[in-house]
């Protein structure tokens, strides 16, 4: 469907691509990579036609029509949501527009010619129409808003009134909806919620044409590409298998390369030892001379320099009272729209809280509640001891005033900091020597990422309550803030679209749904696994029991009735612990073993994968001394796993039952109906 051919493109003394090449098949799910500037969207618009290749082709199919998500959106002033993303298909509504008005002319018109002809021509068009699925049409389109966080209501609201979020929802949507043979998706994620992110993943997986991607959530390419391509070195190196596959892929290139590089140096070394020690000899000199032509055929191994990445951790914050945040009874509503009525919330020390739920729901509304910058009609926040909150809300970097320079912006938080201090905060973030001084406004959204990061760790604080923090961060920044986040001692509540980050970071869920704040104690497995999943298979279910039962007590609290619950007799609560830690204690054992097994599953999984690959080559039949001990290998792999998933699948049926037990036991007790925890 798209060939291309020995592609080079410069800009200015800078080349991104040198004889690059890459064929894209006409179902192909496939993940353009590499660091930022390195040429994956000049790629894109080159694919598209808006940009020329200085030299080479891209060879497209004569019938094919492509579409392109840009990071940039146009909309055109006037129009309804809904009349807006109908617009792409302009052939349907033209078609409409006109069996409309012979509808009109056949009423007008007597019975006759003229009315029989008339009725030929709405039937030729009708029959159009009905092909080119213009009845179905309008029902596609509105599906597709609502999959990407529309509501309803919104149909019909003027597209001018839509934030920059929003207009690339609606850019996706128009996309979408004019099905071209090829999507060139640049970050289309970046303005989504979890809920719509994971709505588009399933809607590529069905879709009949190809889609070529540009992301950096590492779980959006995992779960629908089956190609990456890199950018790397101005080439295009292509690699099988999603995004997981092409890192691991990656490492055994470079530690390949790398011994290649050591094994060469060894040579020349020893050959230009060889020829220092016998220059001066004459019986050596034909050797000498060999050797010496020998070197200058040598083609030498480079190893590719290493990329500058952001390097900083959250300072050690004060340590908070046990209770660091505790909502009672807050009411808030926008006008007429009530979100939240009397809702209760405790947050504790140590807690990493994801919030997830539908778009509209009141997930950035409870965290700016939270972090003191929204203010509600009833109720009460109270702060714990000692506790200090940071808040980066989802607008953040439309907060960065765009006439300072980058020290300055970081200065409005911190006045009174020295400026060596600020430099090396801000050096952590790749803002070196003069790039200080570069203006806001001509920052990248990667840039103006870090440096409103780079903010939250100029006043340290011990609860942080993050909006997208991940925006327009490449994945090896995405790495550097996931492990700052795992390894920071407070507080955090988050709000992503990236589930892995949400899996390496959150240790309880709670969803906004309708006003009401569901807690589930465990990560978002396990949520998945508590809600029936929306992943399938052994992954869903071995994360979800991976987490029950971590030994520490719920701390998140859903909404209260208004009836006041009974209060627990001290009997009752010792009972209840007593029970809990007889929970634990019985599927301590379980949940280790469980941990082992999965790891031994994953390893041998892995390695199964790797002799197929192996195996799949005709030329290992050939080297007998090769093939049999790969064959061994492989049945001795396929018993060893039968028996790991048969001991897994034991241990999960225990986990359950005892999981079951307790949960029985507690529906038993007589304080029952009080408000779980």
């Amino acid at each position: 469907m798209i060939t291309i051919q020995n592609l080079s493109k410069a800009f200015g003394g800078q080349v991104l691509l040198r004889d690059a090449s890459l064929r894209v098949g006409p179902r192909d799910r496939m993940a353009i990579v590499g660091p930022n500037g390195s040429g994956k969207t000049t790629l894109f618009r080159m694919i598209a036609g808006e940009e020329h290749p200085d030299e080479g082709a891209i060879q497209r199919s004569k019938s094919s029509v492509i579409g392109y998500l840009e990071q940039d959106v146009s909309i055109h002033p006037g129009r309804a949501l809904l009349e807006e993303t109908l617009a792409v298909a302009e052939q349907v509504t033209t078609l409409e527009h006109r069996l409309k008005a012979l509808e009109e002319d056949l009423a007008e018109t007597q019975e006759g010619e003229e009315h029989d002809r008339l009725l030929a021509e709405y039937g030729n068009l009708q029959h159009q129409f009905e092909a080119l699925g213009g009845y179905s049409l309008e029902a596609q389109a509105r599906a597709i808003l609502c999959g990407l966080g529309f509501r309803t209501a919104d149909f019909e609201r003027p597209v001018e009134e839509l934030s920059g979020g929003w207009r690339m929802r609606l850019a996706i949507a128009r996309l979408l909806l004019q099905a071209p043979d090829v999507l060139l998706l640049d970050e289309p994620t970046n303005h989504l919620d979890l809920e719509s992110v994971i709505w588009l993943e399933e809607f590529l997986k069905g879709y009949p044409g190809a889609v070529l991607l540009i992301s950096h959530d590492r779980q959006f390419m995992n779960n629908l590409v089956a190609r990456v391509a890199e950018i790397a070195e101005q080439r295009l190196i292509p690699y099988t298998g999603n995004y997981d596959a092409y890192l691991e892929a990656r490492r055994t290139a470079q530690e390949q390369r790398e011994a290649a590089a050591r094994n060469q140096a060894r040579q020349i070394a020893q050959t230009e030892r060889f020829i220092e020690r016998f220059r001066y000899q004459a019986t050596k000199a034909r050797q000498v001379q060999s050797r010496i032509k020998q070197l200058d055929r040598i083609e030498r191994i480079t190893l590719p320099t290493g990329r500058k990445q952001v390097r900083f951790k959250f300072p050690a914050p004060e340590r908070s009272g046990r209770e660091v945040l505790v909502l009672r009874d807050v009411h808030k509503a926008y006008g007429a729209v009530p979100v939240y009525a009397g809702l209760d919330l405790t947050l504790l020390r140590g807690d990493k809280v994801a919030l997830v739920g539908p778009n509209g729901a009141g997930k950035s509304t409870l965290l700016k509640i939270l972090a003191g910058v929204l203010p509600f009609e009833r109720g009460d926040r109270r702060m714990g001891a000692n506790a200090r909150t940071a808040y980066y809300g989802q607008h953040q970097l439309e907060d960065l005033h765009p006439e300072h320079t980058v020290l300055q912006e970081i200065q409005r938080v911190a006045p009174d900091a020295p400026q060596p201090f600020l430099r090396r905060i801000l050096g952590t973030f790749l803002f070196t020597d003069e790039e200080v001084d570069k203006r806001v406004a001509v920052l990248s959204g990667g840039e103006r990422s870090r440096l409103a990061l780079a903010k939250l760790l100029v006043r340290p604080a011990n609860c942080l309550l993050l909006d997208e923090p991940t925006n327009h961060l490449d994945i090896p920044s995405r790495n550097v803030l996931e492990e700052a986040l795992r390894q920071f001692a407070g507080t955090l509540v988050l709000i992503t679209h990236d589930r892995h980050l949400i899996r390496a970071i959150a240790n309880k869920i709670l969803e906004i749904r309708s006003g009401v704040a569901t807690p589930f104690a465990g990560d978002y497995d396990y949520y998945l696994y508590k809600k029936g999943g929306q992943e399938s298979g052994r992954e869903k279910d071995a994360r979800g029991l991976r987490l029950e039962g971590t030994g520490r007590s719920v701390n998140l609290k859903p909404p209260t009735s208004n009836i006041n619950p009974p209060r627990k007799t001290r009997e009752e609560k010792r009972s209840e612990g007593e029970a809990r830690n007889r929970f634990h204690q019985e599927t301590r054992q379980i949940k280790t073993r469980l941990a082992t097994v999965e790891a031994d599953l994953e390893e041998a999984h892995r390695r199964i994968e790797a002799l197929n690959q192996q195996l799949a080559d005709p030329g290992i039949y050939q080297e007998k001394a090769r093939f049999f001990p790969l064959l061994e290998e492989h049945e001795t792999l396929g018993k060893r796993l039968a028996a790991l998933t048969e001991e897994w699948e034991r241990l999960a049926q225990q986990y359950e039952e005892k999981e079951r037990a307790f949960q029985l036991s507690a529906q038993a007790s007589p304080t029952k109906s009080k408000t779980p925890v």
